[in-house]
C-alpha cells in the first residue's frame, strides 16, 4: 500500500460540507472532539451555486443560520441561493471549521474495530462516520427519456439555470412539486408551457406577506419544529407520507401559475414518436422538456446493510446495528423541521452528543 492509501487514523470523518456537516463539525468543535469535513465540490456552498439562478430559500433569513452566527440581512427577507452559499462559506471560515473540499468519497465500510473511508488515494480510519447529506444526489428521469427525438433540449432541475438554456419553442416542465412548478412559472415568460404532474397542494398564504410574518414562524417554529416529531402521534403519522410525497407548494400558487399561462396536463408515460405522450394519449409537440422527477438517494456507497426501503435505519440520526455510524440532513430524521436550517441543528448537535458520549463509554471500558 502507498503513503497515500495507508489508512489516516481519525476520530469522526464528516461526508458533506453543506449545512447539515457544517452544523456537525461546529457541535463537533464545541465538544472538543477531533474530525475532518469531506466535501466533493470545489468550494463550500456550491451545492448552492450549482442550482438555478432565480432559486431563494422558503425560510426567512431569521430562520436561516446555523448556530452561533446569525444569517446576515433582514430578519423577514429570504436569502437568495448564492447568498446562501456565501454564508456557508463565511460560517466555515469563522469557526474553522476543518474541511477538506474536492474529496469524493467512494466508499465506507466496517473493518471490525471502526470504519474505513476512502476518497480517491486517500483513506481514513474512523471510530465514527456522519453522513451529513440529504438523499437528493443523483438526479432521476424516467428511462423513456432517452427516446425523446434528439432536437428536442432536455434538462433535469439539477442542470437547469435559466431559460436562456431553452430553444424557441414550447416547454414541458414534468414534475410539479416545488421545482417544477418554480421553473414552469418562470420559463411562461417567454415560451408556451406545459406543466405535468399530480397537484401537491399549496400553502394557503403568501410567506413573503404580511400573513406569512405571523404564520411562517408558528409554522417553522411550533408545527415543524415540536409538533410533527417522531415522537408524537401526529408526526408519526404525518412521516411516511411526507417520504413518499414530499411537501406542498410554498411558493408558487396555482393561481400564479393560471396567471402566467402555464397549462396543467396528465402525467407523461412514455414517447410516442419522438414525442411525450401523456397518460391521456396525447402527445405535445415540444422543443424542450425539463425534468423536475426527483433524485435518486446517491449513497450506494455506504458498503454497509443499513438501508430499509426508503431511508436509512435509524432513529433521530443514530444507527443502533452500526455504532459509529450516523446520518444528519435527512428528510424527516427527527421533525418536519430537519431538513430546514433551523432544524437540522438540532439534529447535528444530538449526534455530536452521542459521539461525545460514545467516546466517554469506550474510554471507561479501556480503563
Amino acid at each position: 500500500m502507498s503513503d497515500l492509501r495507508r489508512p489516516r487514523r481519525i476520530e469522526t470523518v464528516v461526508v458533506g460540507g453543506g449545512q447539515a456537516g457544517l452544523s456537525v463539525g461546529y457541535h463537533l468543535a464545541r465538544r472538543g472532539l477531533e474530525f475532518v469535513i469531506l466535501d466533493a465540490h470545489e468550494r463550500i456552498g456550491d451545492a448552492w451555486r450549482h442550482r438555478w439562478d432565480s432559486l431563494r430559500l422558503f425560510t426567512p433569513a431569521r430562520y436561516s443560520g446555523l448556530a452561533g452566527m446569525p444569517f446576515p440581512g433582514g430578519r423577514h427577507t429570504f436569502p437568495t441561493k448564492d447568498e446562501m452559499a456565501d454564508y456557508l462559506e463565511s460560517y466555515a471560515a469563522r469557526f474553522d471549521l476543518p474541511v477538506r473540499t474536492g474529496v469524493r468519497v467512494e466508499r465506507v465500510w466496517s473493518n471490525g474495530n471502526g470504519y474505513l473511508v476512502v476518497a480517491g488515494d486517500h483513506v481514513w480510519e474512523a471510530d465514527n462516520v456522519v453522513v451529513a447529506m440529504s438523499t437528493h444526489q443523483q438526479p432521476r428521469r424516467p428511462p423513456f427519456a432517452d427516446r425523446l427525438d434528439p432536437a428536442i433540449v432536455q434538462l433535469h432541475s439539477a442542470d437547469y439555470r435559466n431559460p436562456s438554456q431553452l430553444r424557441d419553442g414550447p416547454v414541458l416542465v414534468v414534475g410539479a412539486a416545488n421545482s417544477g412548478a418554480e421553473i414552469a412559472l418562470e420559463a411562461a415568460d417567454g415560451h408556451r408551457t406545459w406543466l405535468s404532474g399530480r397537484h401537491p397542494g399549496h400553502v394557503p398564504f403568501r410567506i413573503e406577506g404580511a400573513a406569512g410574518r405571523v404564520l411562517v414562524p408558528l409554522v417553522l417554529r411550533g408545527l415543524f419544529h415540536r409538533v410533527l416529531t417522531v415522537r408524537t402521534p401526529m408526526g408519526r403519522r404525518a412521516r411516511p407520507k411526507v417520504l413518499a410525497n414530499g411537501w406542498p407548494l410554498v411558493r408558487t400558487k396555482p393561481k400564479d401559475l393560471t396567471a402566467a399561462g402555464v397549462e396543467r396536463v396528465p402525467r407523461v408515460e412514455g414517447v410516442r414518436e419522438g414525442l411525450p405522450l401523456l397518460a391521456d394519449g396525447r402527445t405535445l409537440e415540444v422543443a424542450n422538456v425539463v425534468w423536475c422527477t426527483g433524485f435518486r438517494a446517491g449513497l450506494d456507497w455506504i458498503d454497509l446493510p443499513v438501508f430499509g426501503k426508503m431511508e436509512p435505519r435509524h432513529y433521530r440520526g443514530v444507527v443502533a446495528s452500526h455504532p459509529g455510524l450516523y446520518f444528519v440532513g435527512l428528510l424527516f430524521l427527527y421533525a418536519a423541521s430537519s431538513e430546514q436550517i433551523h432544524g437540522l441543528d438540532r439534529d447535528a448537535a444530538h449526534v455530536a452528543g452521542t459521539i461525545a458520549a460514545r467516546r466517554k463509554e469506550r474510554s471507561r471500558a479501556a480503563g
